[in-house]
């Protein structure tokens, strides 16, 4: 399995935080920062999913 260093910029917006993934261009958000990091997680871990289905990313 391939090694991939991505980032994570998580910022308060409201009262929720937004997590982003600037590499890839996803995002999410949670009530705290370690809620977002972890969406973001999942979120950044199914589109590498698809995009391997896909045959965008190998």
């Amino acid at each position: 399995m391939k090694k991939l260093h991505l980032t994570a910029v998580i910022w308060p917006e409201g009262k929720r935080y937004v997590s982003r993934c600037p590499e890839i261009g996803v995002a999410s958000y949670g009530r705290t920062p370690t809620a977002a990091r972890k969406a973001l997680q999942e979120a950044v871990e199914l589109w590498l999913s698809n995009a391997k289905k896909l045959g965008l990313y190998s």
